[in-house]
């Protein structure tokens, strides 16, 4: 053995502490990891067998302890040259433990971007301290029993709901000939939808993910607030995951509670009782569309994290184009990425056209 692959053998590489890793993720045929620097926000992607270097770089196992691990994982010993490719790749992007960071980069000096008709503006300097001070005084209510107890109350709501919503169908399409009461529906269901983002922010703070920023976007005519949840894609648990995307439809559902206990009480023939019933109906409306596996919507983002699936929605319509073009190499895809592409192109087909033979109907209904 040489002297030098001695040393090299000897060498205790280690990743910066703070350095993110993601659990493995299907990407087209292939299964991928992440590997973040939270300080610049860069982000790539390796293979399991790289992962697995990697995510043993702590300083404490030497190169040739790691390669025992991965000759008994994977039936190969690695060569220098592995060795040499890899930490090289590492250290050029300042990843391993005693390379300077690279430079934060300072927010832009204006908190406005875009023109007049589109765009965006950030509304605090320090989303992740505003997102922490939040959490701190709701903390009472994140504790598990809390959450518990206020599940159940909005599924009662739900269950009760839904038994009248023949009633409120006909009082929202009333609603919509009121054109002040409606404003104000609106406007209730718009600052809904502000309690929605900044679920995510704190659901996020919870687990241990960041938040970059909090702000409001607008396509003129419509402005809506929007929350940069960062890292938690990173999170070692799909739970954790889960819950910060199904966080906004919960607090949706959560600004409901107090309208409903108020229109329960009304008389039916009160026309506040009217106006409640479209604030519930559109506003529930609005917590379980989310909730749909389709994009852009929160429960696409969640059933990608509960299959470990990568751009869920793209890499299905590309594996399905691959099949009429060249079914050779759309057999190379593994069975597990056949079955939860093809799955997924069915699947939302198939809610799609439910969802518009169901507004349809509802609409021709309304109209009788």
């Amino acid at each position: 053995m040489s002297a030098h692959h001695g040393a090299l053998s000897a060498h205790r590489p280690a990743l910066r502490p703070d350095i993110l890793l993601s659990p493995p993720l299907l990407r087209g045929p292939a299964t991928v990891h992440l590997v973040k620097d939270p300080v610049d926000g860069s982000c790539f992607a390796v293979g399991p067998r790289e992962y697995f270097l990697i995510s043993r770089l702590d300083g404490k196992r030497s190169t040739r302890e790691i390669e025992g691990e991965y000759a008994a994982a994977f039936g190969r010993r690695l060569g220098d040259a592995h060795w040499h490719r890899l930490l090289a790749l590492l250290g050029s992007r300042r990843l391993l433990a005693g390379a300077e960071p690279p430079p934060v980069l300072p927010p832009p000096a204006s908190p406005f971007s875009g023109t007049l008709y589109r765009g965006s503006v950030r509304l605090v300097a320090d989303a992740d301290a505003t997102t922490r001070k939040l959490h701190w005084a709701l903390r009472p209510v994140l504790r598990a029993p809390s959450l518990l107890v206020l599940l159940v109350f909005c599924l009662a709501m739900e269950v009760m709901l839904a038994a009248d919503a023949v009633v409120l169908a006909r009082d929202t399409w009333w609603l919509f000939h009121q054109p002040m009461a409606l404003l104000g529906v609106f406007t209730l269901l718009w600052l809904s939808t502000a309690g929605h983002e900044l679920a995510h922010g704190v659901a996020a703070h919870h687990f241990g993910g960041t938040v970059g920023e909090i702000g409001l976007r607008w396509r003129l005519p419509v402005a809506i607030m929007y929350c940069r949840v960062g890292n938690y894609r990173f999170l070692p648990h799909r739970r954790q995951q889960l819950a910060i995307g199904a966080a906004g439809a919960f607090a949706n559902l959560l600004f409901l509670l107090p309208f409903t206990a108020w229109w329960a009480v009304l008389e039916p023939a009160d026309p506040m009782r009217r106006i409640l019933s479209g604030l519930l109906l559109l506003g529930s409306c609005q917590a379980l569309v989310n909730l749909l596996p389709l994009p852009p919507l929160d429960g696409y983002t969640m059933l990608g994290h509960a299959l470990r699936v990568d751009d869920y929605a793209p890499q299905s319509g590309h594996y399905l184009r691959l099949r009429l073009r060249d079914r050779k190499a759309a057999a190379a895809y593994p069975e597990r990425a056949r079955l939860l592409y093809v799955a997924y192109a069915i699947g939302s087909s198939a809610l799609v056209l439910v969802l518009t033979g169901a507004v349809t109907a509802a609409c021709f209904l309304l109209a009788a």
